[in-house]
């Protein structure tokens, strides 16, 4: 039996003993500000005023109710039944009905108004989040699974709706009546309800003990949930990796380590959880015998001092004194729970966006580029920069080809004018003027950029098309797709531009997929054309689409290509060679050739 608890499911233990309880670990810091998070959650919620306020009266009028209702019972008791009265006991009755039927009522419509208001409240969270993880720079993503922002913005969010929901009206209903229970057991006996609070100090105790150290289990949840929707994410996005290379017993045991830390940390914080229920079960069962035994001697050795319905009203007071106290500490851990996932939408938040402090908007863009000893590492940790001391220049309407080894820099040039980076030193010049003075709005705008691997969004094609300028019309869809070389492909499809795309749609072929991501840059009439490695995915006979595609749409438009298959940019104006992030050669084909360096020695290894 010790060993099952120390190792529960025959796992080695993921919490030491030392780390049970343990609230002030560096990653734990920022969780431990509680009255922070409380206030920034408390600002989304005030937001909703009007529902508040109902929520916060229907609340303290069931509080009120459900301490009328015993009184009612009490004073039943001594007045009828212990008087063997029954003169107007129906009326009474009556009222103490209709009591029970309003407590139902106003429970209910309280709840109803809650749905609304935590559902309102999470909307707005979601929504600041996405909407701020839209500002965020391509690094923050270069750094997280993306399975763990997911969770961010899907499980961390639904347990702080969860709680909303239940915990803010029980946490309202248990201080309006506690407090409203105490005052009138005071009143009725102020000899009992001392007898029956003398419990407060071993509660204290039992649950300060259980909440050190579900705080940080809770905490710790959170994360590994994080790391294991991450995971998850991974492998379904690299399905094709793992059984090209037959790792499924390999991506099955990591998972199932994930998930076991997972579930043992989850253990660990039920268990401890569960046991306040129980504390409090056993407190409630002492309470109640301390005012059935204490009373019961205060009516037969006291001359009228309590009476018997006194008794019948403090047993059931006992009873709500300690559930508001139960109820407490039961949402004190799921709002442990709720805070865990809040710190980590608002550490998101928190991240500063993207900076844009260009003061050029709504300029229309030549196309001529300047790289200025430009130098720039992905990691500040890298010995080595991506680049370094980089210069060239593209003259508005040139087009220009990157060649290099893998890790040259070539896409990283890109990346740079699209203002994906900023550089660590050097500048990048857009028509004379430094990139950084422009908006990224007016840039990427006037920017088409073609990625290697073409993604394309759960939509038609023509909305896959128009996505690159969502005012085109349906004729500018079609002409872009013509330009492309896409337009005969997409009319055969039964439902032509109509036909849905789905994720994993196999009969639009990866290159098909590509010329559709073409038009969809080719829509916004680029000052500026990316493309980097666009042909990597298509076949010989869509190539040959795609290169009469390019020199048409190359023509008076500054226009960078990065192709490993050294055919596709022969009909470009210059060839930049790129070795470790440094040019190590420029020119026209001819001049390049005639030069016996770098890239004839790569035309000869490619004929090869």
């Amino acid at each position: 039996m010790i060993d099952f608890i120390r190792r529960p499911f025959g796992h080695e233990p993921i919490l030491k003993k030392e780390d049970i309880g343990r609230s002030k670990r560096k990653e734990d810091q920022r969780a431990n500000d509680v009255g922070g998070t409380l206030r920034r959650l408390w600002k989304f919620i005030s937001e909703e005023r009007k529902l508040l306020y109902g929520i916060i009266i229907l609340v303290t009028l069931t509080s009120l109710l459900s301490i009328t209702a015993p009184f009612l019972v009490g004073y039943i008791v001594d007045n009828y039944f212990v008087q063997q009265r029954f003169d107007g006991l129906f009326r009474i009755l009556m009222i103490l009905l209709a009591t029970y039927v309003l407590l139902s009522a106003t429970q209910y419509i309280a709840a109803f108004l809650m749905v609304g208001l935590s559902q309102r409240t999470v909307y707005k969270l979601r929504d600041r989040l996405f909407s701020h993880m839209q500002k965020l720079p391509i690094r923050f993503f270069d750094k997280r699974q993306h399975g763990e922002l997911m969770s961010r913005m899907t499980n961390d969010i639904e347990t702080i709706s969860q709680t909303l929901n239940t915990s803010f009206i029980q946490f309202t209903t248990s201080v309006v009546t506690l407090i409203g229970t105490v005052s009138v057991m005071i009143y009725l006996s102020p000899l009992l309800t001392l007898l029956t609070v003398t419990i407060i100090p071993v509660l204290i105790l039992a649950v300060g003990f259980i909440t050190r150290r579900t705080g940080p289990l809770y905490k710790r949840r959170q994360r590994a949930t994080g790391e294991l929707n991450g995971y998850i994410e991974e492998m379904v996005s690299g399905q094709e990796i793992v059984k090209v290379f037959s790792q499924e017993e390999t991506a099955i045991k990591n998972f199932n380590k994930r998930a076991g830390n997972l579930r043992d940390i989850t253990f660990w914080a039920f268990l401890y959880a569960g046991l306040i229920p129980k504390v409090m079960n056993m407190l409630n069962n002492i309470s109640f015998t301390i005012v059935a035994g204490a009373g019961g001697l205060l009516v037969f050795y006291t001359d009228g001092m309590v009476t018997i319905g006194t008794i019948v009203v403090f047993a059931e007071y006992a009873r709500q004194f300690t559930r508001p106290l139960a109820d407490l500490s039961n949402q004190f851990n799921q709002v442990l729970s709720a805070l865990a996932g809040a710190e980590r939408v608002f550490g998101i938040i928190d991240t500063e966006p993207e900076a844009d402090a260009g003061r050029i908007e709504d300029k229309e863009i030549k196309g001529e580029i300047k790289f200025d000893e430009v130098t720039f590492s992905y990691d500040e940790s890298q010995q080595f920069p991506t680049i370094s001391n980089l210069s060239f220049e593209i003259g508005e309407g040139e087009s220009v080809a990157l060649i290099g080894a893998t890790g040259a820099g070539k896409t990283t040039v890109m990346q740079l004018i699209a203002r994906f980076y900023e550089t660590d030193a050097g500048r990048v010049l857009i028509d004379g003027a430094d990139i950084l003075d422009y908006k990224r709005a007016t840039i990427r705008s006037q920017t088409a950029f073609v990625l290697q691997d073409p993604y394309l969004f759960e939509s038609t094609i023509r909305e896959n098309i128009r996505y690159g300028k969502l005012d085109a019309t349906d004729v500018a869809v079609v002409e872009a797709a013509k330009l492309a070389n896409a337009h005969d492909f997409i009319m055969e499809l039964e439902n032509g531009y109509d036909t849905m795309l789905e994720m994993d749609d196999g009969f639009v072929s990866q290159g098909q997929k590509q010329l559709i991501s073409i038009a969809r840059a080719l829509i916004t009439d680029p000052a500026i054309l990316l493309l980097d490695e666009a042909t990597s995915s298509i076949d010989t006979v869509t190539e040959l689409k795609i290169q009469e595609a390019l020199e048409r749409l190359m023509k008076d438009r500054t226009s960078i290509i990065i192709a490993h298959r050294l055919n596709t940019i022969r009909a470009v104006d210059r060839i930049f060679v790129l070795d470790q992030g440094e040019l190590v050669e420029s020119g026209s084909e001819d001049e390049l050739m005639a030069l016996g360096g770098r890239y004839s020695q790569m035309i000869s290894d490619n004929r090869r």
